[in-house]
């Protein structure tokens, strides 16, 4: 269900489950985790995409799994079930959200519940003109319990967040960039994907320590005061000063040449 290509340091996690409308099951909760791990692992990778094959970007959680009828795919016993079963669906999307490297979704179509879930993890969110949100899991009978209730208010405005929430309803791509929760709208699918390429490419030429280092004083910035943040990124880059990517960047800036960066 998760394809993962490699291309330029750039790699793309595809959600492929063409036949469900790229609905999220098993294999999605139980292999999301591995993936962030070995993309993590993995230094020729400087960022990451997140996309969907086919149709759309996803049409959500499995309803089947959800009813514990996946088809052929069964969990273990348990796996999936109770105050456990929820957390490691919630370890799947967090395994996202704390990935080393910066993440861009590109999203077309449906984007639908657990869709929300996955993409407020994500870093930068890109939209084509189809695209159609929505915060789902009020019309199943259920709180959002993956990600989206508490990282959505990070991102819009606590009025959106109420209303998406308690609704469930659907909104397009020019509201959803109107609110902040994509960056950017292009024409079609192909404009996306093309344009999330072009930023993660854009991303992976510079240097890796230092966006990675960028995206841990981002991340300690959210629960911390400008004082705590100051102190942290001060102690931050005294430690990165020595690094040949840095001196790479000032000898390339003089030599008026674009710098080459290894990552060391």
């Amino acid at each position: 269900m998760l394809d993962v290509e490699k291309n330029d340091h750039v790699a793309t996690v595809w959600i492929d489950n063409q036949a469900k409308r790229n609905a999220l099951g098993v294999a999605f909760w139980r292999d999301m985790p591995g993936v962030m791990d070995d993309i993590n692992a993995d230094e020729d990778v400087r960022a990451v995409v997140i996309a969907g094959r086919g149709a759309c970007f996803t049409a959500g959680i499995d309803v089947a799994f959800l009813a514990g009828q996946a088809g052929g795919m069964e969990p273990q016993p348990g796996l999936f079930k109770g105050l456990k079963g929820i957390h490691r669906l919630q370890q799947a999307i967090t395994a996202v959200a704390e990935c080393e490297k910066p993440t861009i979704a590109a999203i077309h179509s449906w984007c639908v519940g657990a869709g929300v879930d996955l993409i407020t993890a994500c870093d930068i969110r890109l939209a084509a003109a189809d695209a159609k949100f929505s915060v789902r899991e009020t019309r199943l009978g259920l709180a959002a319990d993956v990600g989206t209730l508490q990282r959505l208010p990070r991102l819009i405005p606590a009025g959106h967040v109420a209303e998406l929430a308690f609704t469930g309803k659907d909104i397009d791509a020019e509201r959803a960039c109107r609110i902040g929760l994509v960056n950017d709208v292009y024409p079609d699918v192909d404009g996306v994907l093309k344009a999330a390429h072009e930023l993660a490419a854009e991303i992976a030429a510079l240097s890796p320590g230092a966006v990675q280092g960028t995206k841990v004083v981002l991340k300690h910035a959210v629960d911390h005061t400008v004082e705590e943040g100051l102190e942290f990124v001060a102690l931050w880059n005294s430690s990165q000063l020595p690094r040949k990517d840095m001196q790479e960047a000032m000898t390339a800036f003089l030599e008026k040449r674009p710098p080459k960066f290894t990552g060391s």
